[in-house]
């Protein structure tokens, strides 16, 4: 359902779900608080292979970005499906996350959070290590 990976500094959640519902939503909230507990401030949720989210689910990012703002910290949305586009400009949350359509893109915007504040190291893909 969902896959962890984590490297120096952020943690990447994938949504291995065709539908992300209210069923999920509960069980992500605790993973992803778990990561903010762990001290990741910054967290990039993986939509990827999602194909539809509904109001709960998407309730979680918008809690989970508020708490990692107050710590600092960011929430970056990578590749959501046309579903998403629609349901964030629908709802008007486009506009306070960060998506970005590669891992490529996600990885520069980390780096440059790295040149500027040191207490984030990743240096790139190759520190990922998937843990569960």
């Amino acid at each position: 359902m969902f896959q962890r990976q984590m490297a120096n500094g952020f943690v990447i959640e994938s949504v291995s779900l065709s539908q992300a519902t209210v069923a999920e939503a509960l069980k992500f909230k605790k993973q992803l608080e778990l990561d903010i507990e762990l001290g990741y401030k910054i967290i990039v949720v993986d939509l990827s292979n999602c194909q539809s989210i509904d109001n709960a689910f998407m309730g979680v990012l918008v809690i989970v970005l508020k708490q990692l703002m107050r710590l600092g910290g960011s929430l970056k949305i990578l590749k959501p499906g046309l579903f998403s586009d629609s349901l964030l400009n629908i709802t008007g949350t486009i506009e306070i996350f960060e998506i970005y359509e590669s891992i490529e893109n996600v990885m520069a915007s980390i780096s440059t959070l790295t040149t500027s504040d040191n207490n984030y190291n990743s240096t790139g893909l190759e520190q990922l290590a998937i843990a569960q």
